[in-house]
């Protein structure tokens, strides 16, 4: 159970007229702190902004010119883009003290501010001071794309940050193409819904990359097929975790990322500590810890193969009678698969009942092949790799309908 100190107060934002939000649910690694305490992110004067404040401050706005400012600042602090800093007493009392509607070990849907939410715990990799804090999740909160999900805004507690999350109805991509209860099941029964949840991906991560509001971009550096969210009915793929690293300080490389591994061996360390998931980690990630805008598109080959073929990225075989397992990488069986005529057909999910365009199959296959180069410098950009998916996609749009298939989307994701 966490206990938290006193709340120290912190600015707290109150938006008006604020729309209500669509759905989210994944998960993470974080333990879970046996204690915490308040941490403000913002100053420690108290602010209350609302139209009444903002009345009074125009009815002196022609005589004041710090009234005037008073009411812009008021103002700008309404938008309903401005990310909330949660005060940690009140995720607290949302989660039951984090004791209800768990949904992994470290996230917990609740209902904060009459919205429906996910917050994720998530451990701070690197110290960072507050103003540092509060610019980058300023900026992530004003990124909106429909194939990410909305981060709303954050709280802190010592060493831990707590990201609040839009909450998705849906199922995670994992558990779309892979049902534990019926493995001869998919809610993903068609070419034209994979190759859609394909297209929101590649939207999604080239918007991160570049078009989220900086400069640089954005590394995600969480893509695997348990960080997406299926949305129920419409079947339309969003990402989850869009932030993380950024706000955790986790180790980024903005550059071109060609040189990050080279780099980090230059300086002698040995002993670097990184997260990843095993079979979606780049093999200059697996060296250096360092996640950059190539690694996030390995990651994303890695996760086309799967939608593609229907299976997990890396699994273990029994071989033999001697108990020894071997190892299947969905990365190596793409590769088999063209080297054989047919073996295309073969290899895609069956699932799909060889309803498919073998044409674009093999196109989409050399796709994600070419993102999961061992070489970087190999990689397209997800600039370059999003025009390809599209363009496949209303390959497979055409397709479709001149085969007359009559795709239902309006399904349900619920256990079967």
């Amino acid at each position: 159970m966490c206990k938290s100190k006193k709340s120290t107060t912190v600015v707290q934002v109150q938006p008006t007229n604020r729309n209500p939000r669509r759905s989210l649910t994944s998960s993470s690694s974080s333990n879970f702190p046996s204690s915490t305490s308040d941490v403000p992110i913002t100053e420690s004067r108290s602010y209350v902004y609302g139209d009444k404040h903002n009345k009074q401050c125009s009815k002196t706005s022609s005589s004041s010119s710090i009234s005037s400012h008073a009411s812009l600042s008021s103002l700008k602090h309404t938008l309903p883009e401005n990310p909330h800093i949660y005060p940690f007493s009140e995720i607290s009392i949302a989660t039951a003290n984090f004791s209800t509607n768990r949904l992994s070990n470290s996230s917990f849907r609740c209902s904060l501010r009459d919205l429906d939410v996910v917050v994720f715990q998530r451990k701070f990799r690197r110290h960072m001071d507050l103003p540092e804090l509060r610019d980058r999740l300023a900026l992530i909160c004003r990124s909106h794309h429909s194939s990410l999900v909305k981060l709303l805004g954050a709280s802190v507690s010592g060493n831990y940050i707590y990201l609040v999350y839009d909450f998705v109805h849906g199922a995670n991509l994992s558990d779309c193409l892979r049902n534990r209860r019926n493995p001869s099941f998919t809610n993903l029964s068609t070419w034209t819904s994979r190759m859609q949840v394909a297209s929101d991906l590649a939207h999604g991560l080239d918007y991160v990359h570049n078009s989220s509001g900086s400069s640089s971009g954005f590394v995600h550096n969480h893509i695997k097929s348990s960080s997406i969210i299926v949305a129920d009915n419409t079947l339309r793929a969003k990402i989850c975790h869009f932030g993380t690293s950024e706000l955790c300080g986790e180790p980024v490389d903005l550059s071109s990322g060609m040189d990050s591994g080279r780099k980090l061996r230059k300086s002698g360390s040995r002993t670097v500590r990184f997260e990843g998931t095993r079979g979606y980690m780049a093999p200059e990630f697996q060296v250096t810890g360092v996640a950059t805008q190539k690694t996030d598109v390995y990651a994303f080959g890695v996760v086309v193969l799967e939608i593609l073929s229907g299976e997990e990225a890396v699994r273990f075989e029994l071989e033999g009678d001697d108990g020894r397992y071997r190892r299947v990488s969905v990365v190596e069986t793409a590769r088999e698969s063209l080297k054989d005529q047919g073996g295309v057909r073969k290899w895609v999910d069956r699932r799909l009942r060889d309803s498919f365009p073998t044409d674009v199959a093999e196109k989409m296959i050399r796709v994600g092949l070419e993102c999961v180069e061992d070489d970087p410098k190999e990689r397209p950009d997800m600039g370059r790799v999003l025009m390809e998916v599209s363009k496949l996609f209303l390959e497979s749009k055409e397709w479709d309908e001149k085969l007359g298939t009559n795709v239902d989307l309006s399904v349900s994701l619920a256990p079967r």
